[in-house]
């Protein structure tokens, strides 16, 4: 589909309207039985080779922003494991798209395309979550062969598809500089001599471990980009997939909302049904209002970065989506259980699934709090700007 970028963040047009309407059928139909038969916490093979059948793994390559957004928040609606098997394989393999050599893309891509190859992104650490300039990992040069090299050294932690991802979108301290002008992105493959890792067991049924490098080795084949310039990569990767996060999570909110809606409509309670009751009335409304605001906002961050990927206003309306859309998200999904009572905490409900997929979102990728400091960073350096311009 065709048209997307040049499209009103504010209005869909009939044809994108279309293909949401056919990517949530899509999800409810095809999509979420093979999510049902994954194991939590595994990565899903079968689901994975539906989405490229499917082609929407290819889409990942291919969309603006605002097509990506589009396509993550119709598949978050009909089935939120679909929706996170796509956007971790964008995240792990994005960097090698825009960053990549031809060789490493033609090695990689074709499979992350077709659902055969498993993508991950291993950016965060023990202590190096949030502040992702902090990290520890250490690339130690060395020589072999002739072929001037290094040895990664440390832990990843966090990591989604870890342990059993195919490839990594590594980044470590390599020390051309202090901070991040000090880290640089590598590829390294799952079979390279001492990597290895463990799952973790976490709240949100998709795959996240812990990755451990004891010395493993990488060369110039595997660089990503240039020494001391991987910062940049993981910040380009993420100033596109924050807003998309967003989407994922307004995805969810209408999914509660809707539920809601038929919910009250339908239950009988005091003489009446629920929506009759001025407090449930009044809360589902608010619910839709905040749901709607941060759909606009998603657009909107989306629309900006496809009329320029480089503008300086980009990294703050990326953050302001996430941040709303999480953060309403999460308000949304809460009453929504609410509002339906017990039945929304049994094990197996739409709700009981959506409160433990919801929670994740507003800490990774930038938590909220980074996400208002982001904001409030970019605001003072617009003042400043304006300033130097003036003078």
């Amino acid at each position: 589909m065709t048209g997307f970028a040049g499209s009103a963040g504010f209005a869909l047009g009939a044809d994108q309207e279309e293909w949401c309407a056919r990517l949530r059928a899509l999800a409810a139909e095809r999509l979420r039985p093979l999510a049902e038969k994954g194991e939590p916490g595994r990565v899903n093979r079968p689901l994975l080779a539906a989405l490229g059948e499917a082609g929407l793994l290819e889409r990942l390559f291919t969309s603006g922003a605002l097509e990506l957004c589009l396509l993550r928040e119709s598949l978050a609606y009909g089935c939120t494991e679909a929706e996170t098997a796509l956007a971790l394989q964008g995240l792990g393999a994005y960097p090698v798209l825009r960053a990549g050599s031809e060789g490493q893309r033609e090695r990689w891509l074709p499979g992350v395309r077709a659902g055969r190859t498993v993508a991950a992104f291993a950016l965060s650490e023990p202590g190096a979550g949030s502040d992702a300039a902090a990290l520890e990992l250490e690339a130690v040069r060395e020589v072999r062969d002739g072929v001037a090299g290094w040895r990664l050294s440390g832990r990843k932690c966090w990591i989604s598809n870890a342990p059993e991802a195919d490839f990594y979108t590594v980044f470590a301290r390599t020390g051309e500089g202090p901070g991040a002008k000090g880290i640089t992105a590598f590829l390294v493959p799952a079979d390279r001599p001492g990597l290895s890792g463990e799952a973790l067991d976490m709240l949100s049924p998709h795959p996240i471990g812990e990755l451990l490098f004891d010395g493993v080795p990488v060369g110039p084949g595997d660089l990503l980009g240039e020494p001391g310039r991987g910062f940049r990569v993981a910040m380009d990767t993420l100033n596109l997939f924050r807003p998309s996060v967003g989407a994922f999570a307004v995805g969810m909110a209408r999914a509660a909302l809707d539920a809601t809606v038929a919910h009250t409509a339908a239950r009988t309670a005091f003489g009446g049904v629920l929506g009759d009751l001025q407090a449930v009335a009044h809360r589902v409304a608010e619910m839709a209002t905040r749901t709607e605001a941060a759909r606009l906002l998603v657009y909107a961050a989306a629309g900006a970065y496809d009329a320029d990927a480089g503008s300086p206003e980009v990294p703050r309306r990326a953050a302001m989506a996430k941040l709303l859309a999480t953060e309403t998200a999460q308000y949304v999904v809460d009453h929504a259980v609410q509002l339906h009572g017990a039945v929304a905490l049994r094990r197996g409900h739409l709700l009981e699934h959506l409160y433990r997929e919801v929670r994740a979102p507003r800490i990774y990728e930038g938590a909220s709090e980074v996400q208002r400091t982001i904001i409030a960073k970019e605001l003072y350096r617009d003042l400043a700007r304006a300033a130097a311009v003036e003078a």
